[in-house]
This record gives structure tokens, sequence and C-alpha cells, in this order.
């Protein structure tokens, strides 16, 4: 009794003090005011200050700043924490040692407090500046078993490991954790390495050193993910020079041994070839991070410069060596063959007998050694393979032009970007009669390892006959992937999620304004996709981007803008000499080129087609007087006439110079210096012919095929393009011209209803097999967007999302109910039409009436 009227008395007093003070509006001394009544847990009291008060409650006070709700989880009190959260407190407010109110709260054992914050949205996932969160903070403080696993064999080490969790690993590891792998045989290293968590590794690293070779010898697991792998060797490289050094030096030693059991013809080609290009792909990308990334070719130890950093690549001149025997020894089999065709190595016994001659050499010929790589017994095993007719060529082409390619990467990666290196060029040259062969034999071995011969054009030329002779659709794939390398989704022209990405186009000045549009985006976000909105419309998407190439590339040939004429075919457009009429012209040809080089960058086809020189000028191939009959069928035939016959003693009197118009004002132009005074003979009648097309062709518009390649550069690179011959650029840029009915109907699907067997389709197909070619290409704009059939005919027809094919969905028939589309998904929707003739007749009026403009579906 004594007790609570002591209480009572307390409470009194209490009241009393509070309904004599007033809550000032001053946040500081407020603060200090209300700071002990909270500590006291005087709910009441706190409660009837901040009643009238303007006092901010998560004002955060003292040294270390924190909030009212951290006194009170802090001490207990559960009643004025749960007034401080009505009025607004934020539960997951930090301190300046990054603790939340539920820190404070899990360290002191305030079980109610940790309740009550969590019945408002407390966050037990925020760490505090030591990593920890109010849950692990609670259980350390407490006294857990910290090496506890589940029922899965997980511990609270592997746990924090798999969420990268590096301050709570290191305060485990600190306070006694031990690396155990749960029942699965998974460790918390292999977690750190899957999730890409460069930190906690290093942490684990730290405290068991033998997890460095287990992390180097990670880069020959499959299951995991090479950019994972990267990332995590990239930030452990990074943390001191001597990291640096140890990593590729254990990652050069171990694609060393992998090389060498890919040579020595026993290991499994598929699986060692993939482990070798992975380990060296990962080893360049932390050679380039290294302290002192190449910049002038300077630090190259195939230079003989002994750099520290170069020494790296000490382990890997085994395998190089190694490489070089083998590729000697079979050039002196070929050389052996040319002088001896009764010779064949593709006996069997020879071919064993030759291979088990270790380091043997041929006085005759001087033959080099055996590569030392070569095990004996693996010689006599295979020689049964050799005696069923398979070659050395045949038996060693994949695996050594796979080590040829990892020497390439090797090579490239101590050079400047865009430089070859000098060691590598000499060894192509060195070896380039095998090389040869190889890619003869097998001309897959040039898209699977020969990449280096994009990248250098002086090795190209060497090459491109072999190149050339592949198949147009391997040779496409191949354009492609290195076009698009290491750009995600660059196949897919979609919707930038910036809305200033979006390219706003009026169209009744589409020319001019596409043209402001692209010279302000940056060609980096118009690689990675393209979205056009069209003045005053809301459609957006892939429909409407085809039709923006499709009615641009009929602006670009606009004869108003003065930049193309028509050739004599009448279908067919070259740039025109006079187009300096137009003052901007050579910004609106690097604007076309621009636009050329988007179109096919991202596979969209565009309605106009070229002159064959002018294709000829884009890949670089020059041009010849059969050319000329594009622009002059008449002019082309007197050159042919020239060449055909003896002009000796004709009396043409021809000089090295022709009179040309420019503006109605006839010319003399000199075809080659002092051409005016050079007559053309019988002996120099085929130089002249060659200059004269040069100048009609090439000369009379070079700066306008200049400022058109600088704008189609931009986004296909010379190299890339020379893949393809003039007519295969007709292709890629425009597709086919002529549509395949039939072809049509085999990559058609039906959806909503409609199958193959419906009257309605089998109408529609017979309407279609009626109608001339342009209602057919009305048709395929229609519903595409697009007038033209991609490569490979309409199973290749791209969506929104990708390859999307041709669909016809139905829709309930209502009388005059036209056809509708939806060109983002190439979907035509066909109502249920009671006969053929209705059909026709709608689709007609569809086709032939409908108007540009999208809305959203």
């Amino acid at each position: 009794m004594d007790g609570a009227k002591v209480q009572f008395n307390y409470m009194q007093r209490g009241t009393v003090i509070v309904r004599t003070l007033e809550c000032t509006c001053y946040n500081e001394t407020a603060v200090y005011t209300l700071m002990p009544m909270v500590m006291a847990d005087q709910h009441r009291s706190v409660s009837e200050l901040l009643l009238n008060s303007k006092f901010d409650v998560n004002y955060a006070f003292g040294r270390v700043k924190r909030s009212l709700l951290h006194i009170a989880a802090n001490c207990g009190s559960v009643e004025c924490l749960v007034l401080l959260l009505k009025r607004g407190a934020n539960p997951n407010y930090q301190d300046i040692s990054g603790c939340t109110p539920l820190h404070l709260a899990a360290r002191n054992g305030q079980k109610k407090c940790m309740g009550r914050l969590l019945e408002y949205n407390a966050d037990v996932n925020i760490c505090n500046n030591e990593g920890l969160t109010a849950t692990v903070l609670c259980l350390l403080d407490s006294g857990a078993d910290i090496n506890r696993p589940n029922v899965s064999g997980a511990t609270p080490l592997y746990f924090a490991c798999s969420h990268g969790q590096r301050d709570t690993a290191q305060i485990l590891l600190s306070r006694g954790a031990k690396y155990l792998a749960d029942k699965n045989g998974v460790t918390p290293l292999d977690l750190c390495v899957q999730g890409g968590y460069g930190e906690t590794c290093e942490i684990l690293i730290q405290h068991h050193c033998r997890l460095f070779q287990t992390l180097i010898q990670m880069t020959q697991n499959d299951d995991i993910k090479e950019n994972m792998l990267r990332q995590v060797l990239e930030h452990v490289s990074q943390q001191s020079d001597s990291h640096y050094q140890r990593i590729l030096t254990s990652l050069a030693e171990v694609a060393t041994t992998n090389g060498h059991k890919l040579l020595s013809l026993s290991s499994s080609y598929e699986a060692q070839m993939k482990s070798l290009l992975r380990i060296v792909r990962i080893f360049c990308h932390v050679f380039r991070l290294g302290p002192s990334s190449p910049n002038n070719g300077n630090d190259m130890g195939y230079n003989g410069n002994k750099t520290p950093r170069s020494q790296v690549f000490k382990p890997l001149e085994l395998l190089w060596h190694s490489l070089d025997e083998w590729l000697v020894l079979i050039s002196t089999e070929l050389d052996r063959n040319k002088k001896n065709p009764s010779f064949s190595s593709s006996s069997g016994s020879e071919i064993a007998s030759l291979l088990l001659k270790q380091r043997e050499v041929d006085p005759s010929v001087s033959a080099p050694m055996l590569p030392s790589s070569l095990d004996p017994q693996v010689v006599i095993e295979t020689s049964e393979v050799y005696a069923d007719g398979e070659d050395v060529i045949s038996m060693t082409a994949n695996r050594l032009s796979a080590v040829i390619q990892a020497f390439y990467m090797c090579c490239s990666c101590q050079m400047p970007q865009g430089m070859t290196s000098p060691r590598f060029i000499e060894f192509v040259c060195k070896h380039d009669e095998v090389l040869k062969c190889f890619v003869t034999r097998n001309p897959k071995i040039i898209f699977n390892h020969f990449h280096f011969l994009l990248e250098c054009p002086e090795l190209m030329s060497r090459f491109m006959h072999i190149i050339k002779g592949q198949p147009f659709k391997d040779r496409c794939e191949w354009f492609y992937e290195h076009l698009l390398a290491g750009q995600p989704d660059s196949d897919m022209v979609h919707r930038p999620v910036n809305e200033n990405d979006i390219l706003l186009i009026h169209r009744d000045s589409i020319f001019r304004s596409s043209c402001e549009m692209v010279s302000k985006s940056t060609n980096e976000k118009l690689k990675q996709g393209i979205a056009v909105r069209f003045h005053g419309e809301e459609g957006m998407g892939q429909g409407v981007v085809r039709e923006w190439f499709d009615i641009l590339s009929n602006e670009i040939i606009n004869p108003d803008y003065a930049l193309f004429t028509q050739s004599a075919d009448g279908t067919t457009f070259q740039p025109n000499s006079n187009s300096s009429v137009n003052p901007d012209h050579l910004n609106y040809f690097r604007f076309a080129g621009q636009i050329l080089g988007l179109a096919l960058y991202h596979r969209q086809l565009v309605n106009i087609y070229f002159t064959r020189s002018f294709y000829k000028h884009i890949l670089g191939i020059p041009v010849n007087y059969q050319d000329v009959s594009s622009i002059d069928p008449e002019y082309a035939k007197n050159l042919q006439w020239i060449l055909d016959n003896d002009i000796s003693d004709l009396g043409l009197e021809l000089t090295f110079s022709v009179e040309t118009d420019v503006f109605g004002a006839m010319e003399e132009v000199p075809l080659k210096p002092g051409g005016t005074s050079i007559l053309v003979t019988q002996d120099n009648k085929a130089e002249y012919v060659q200059l004269v097309t040069e100048l009609r062709m090439t000369r009379a518009i070079q700066p306008q095929i200049n400022a058109f390649l600088q704008g189609f550069h931009t986004f296909i690179p010379p190299s890339l393009i020379q893949l393809f011959d003039e007519y295969e650029l007709e292709l890629l840029l425009s597709g086919m011209p002529e549509i395949d009915v039939q072809d049509w109907n085999r990559n058609t699907e039906y959806t909503s209803g409609y199958d193959i067997q419906e009257p309605v389709i089998q109408w529609f197909w017979e309407v279609v097999e009626s109608l001339t070619q342009e209602e057919r290409v009305l048709l395929l704009q229609f519903v595409t967007g697009s007038s033209r059939v991609p490569h490979g005919g309409f199973a290749f027809l791209m969506g929104g999302s990708g390859l999307q094919k041709f669909t016809i969905a139905a829709v309930p028939y209502t009388s005059n109910l036209l056809p509708t589309s939806s060109t983002c998904i190439n979907m035509l929707k066909l109502p249920e039409y009671p006969s053929q003739e209705v059909l026709r007749d709608r689709l007609l009026v569809a086709l032939h009436c409908g108007s540009y403009g999208y809305t959203m579906a």
C-alpha cells in the first residue's frame, strides 16, 4: 500500500511539472526536456508536451545523432516508443554508427520494444557500420553458437557469404566461425563467387590462405558464370600489386596446363577448348585492369620489355612454344606432300611413325622436333584413326586453332586499343600456309576461333577469298555476333526508360527533324535501342520504328534534297555529283549514312536500292567500267568498244581528260596530271578506261561518299562489312525485293480460333495469291510496318521482342468491319468474313485507304 502511494505521488508531481512546462519550438532545447521523460517512460507527460508542439519527433541530437525513438528503444520505454511511432517517428532512422532503434533494442534485449518496432515496419535487414543486422547483433551478444548449422548444413558464415555481407563475415570469422560446406558440398567461397562478391571473397582468403588456389581453380568450372569470376578476381587483384601478380601468374599456369592437355590429343576437345579460352579471357580481363594498363604498347613483354607486369606471361611461353612446334611439324608434312605426292600423311602407319620420332630431326628436310607435349602412347592409340583416313591436319586443326585464339587474346591485351601485336602478325605470316590449310579443310574454324581476322585488316586480306566462299547465312551470323558484342538486347529496338531518349519526329518535316534528333542523341544510346514517337501521336514500339525507317529511306532519295539521282534502270539510286546545290548536302549525306548504319545495326530494312557501284563504295571495292552502265549505258558501251577494238589508226585523238557538265557549263577535267596533253593509245587505253570510270563513278562524288561513310561507319565497322559483296549488302539493307507467297504461308501462325483449315484462312491465301506485287507489299507493310522481307524469308521477321512470325488472329465479324493490325507483333486481325468476295473487298479497302499513324493498342 505504501509503495502504491509513493508511485501515485511521483506521478502527481510529474503531472504538476508538466503543467508548468511548455515544449519550446526549438528542437535542440525541447529534446533535452523530453529525453529524461522518455528514459523514464513517462508517456503521459511526453504526450501532453507534444500535443500542441511543433517538435520534430525525428530530430537527431548529440554526438551520435540519435532520435528520441533510439532513446526509448535503448531504455525499453515501450509506451513512449509506441507514442513516438504513432506521431511519425521513423523506425529505420540510423545514427552515426548506422544503428536503428531496432539495433539498440536487440543489443539490450528489449524484446517488447523489438516487437513494437516490427509492427511499425522496422527493417530487420538494415546493417549498421559493422555490417550487422539487429538479429545478428542480438544473437552474438547472447552467446549463440555461430557455427551451428541449419537442417541443410548452412552456418551463419554460409548465409553471410550468400548475400555478400562482407562486414558480417568479417565479424563471424574474427569470433571463430569455421569454414564449413553445407550438406551438398557448397562452400562459403562458392557462394561468394556465384554472387560476384569480391569483398567478401577477400575476407575469406585473408582468414584461409588456401582458398586463394581454390579460387583460381574455379576458373575451370563451367557451372560458375564467367562474369562473376571476373568480378571477384578483379576486386581481389586490385588490393595490392602482389595480389595482382599472384593472380595473373596462377591463371597463366592453369591456362598453360589446360593448353598442353588440349594439344595432347588425348583430352576431350570441346571441354578442354572451352576451359582454356575461358581462363585466358579472365586472365586478359584482369591484366587490362592492372596498375599500368597498356596505352602505348611499351609494356609489351613480347617486345622484349621485361617489366614486372609483363612477367606474368612467362608461364604461357611454354604453351606458345609447343604451338609453334606443332605448326612447323605440319608445315613440313605439307611440303613433303608437295614434293612427293605419293607420300600421303593420311597413311596411318607413316603418320604414327613420324609422330613417334620425338625430337628427331630428318637431315634431308631439316624437319622440326616433335612437340614435347605429345605423349608417344597417345600417338599409338590414335594411329587407328589415321588409318581410317583422317590425316594430321584433321586431327589437330581445331585444337591448334583454339590455342592460336588464346595466343591472339594474350598478345592483344598488351596492346593499345585498335593496334595489332607485331608478334602475332609475325606468327600468322610465318604459319600462313598451315592456317590457310586449316580453314580450307574446316571453314568453321574461321567463325569459331579466327576472330582476329575481323580486328586485323592486315591479316584479313590473306584469308578473304576463303571467307567469301562461306555460306551467306554463316557470315551474317558472324557479322552480328561481333557487331553486337557487349550490347545487351542489342538485337531489339526497344523503348528506352528515359523519356529524353525518345526521338520525337514531326511528320511534316520528317527528314530535317530526324536529322536534328539523331544528331542530339549519342551513338551509344542509339546502339542500345531506338524509340520513335511522331509528334501529336500516342503510338510507340517496333511498328512505329519500322515505319520511321521506311519513310525516312524514301526521304533520303527525295529530289528536293538533291542528294541522290535515279539511275538509268529507274529503280536504283546514285549520289548526285551536283548535290552541292544544297548547302547542307554533306551533313545530310552523313545523316543518310547514319540511318543506313543504324538500320543494319538493328536489323531493320530500308526501302531504298542503290547502284552496284555505290554498294561497292560502301564496301571499299574498286569500281570498273561495267559499273558505268548504271548511270550512262551508252557511255559504258563506248568504253567497252574502246577496250574491244584496236584504236591505233582510228584518229580518235582522245586525251587523258574528259568534259564534264557542271550546272550546265562544260568543264575539261584531266584524268591525271598533265592529262590534257597525253594521247590515248592502244597501249594505255585500259588505263584511260579505268581513270574515266573512277572519275565518273568515284572522283566526281568523292566528298559525298566520304560524308556518307563517315556516318555509316559510326555504327558499322569497315572490317565487318567487308564480309559481304555488293549483292549481299543489298540483301542485308533492303531485304528480298520479291515476295514469295508460299514462304509467307509456311511461316504464318494463327491464333484466337483460326487455324490453317478454317475457310476464312483459305480464302485469305487465295486472295493474296491473286493480289499484284504492289498490293502484297502494301499488305506486308500494313501488318509489319515494313514493305520488305528480311534475308532468309518470312521465318526471320522481327517483332518487338526479337523474331516474330506473321500472325493472323480471328475477330468477330460485324458489317463493314475492316481488318486491323498490331505492327509490333506482326499480327493481322482478320474478321470472320462470310465469303471470299467480302474478305477481298474489305482487305483492299484497308490497304488502299489506310493512312499513316498509330494509336496505343
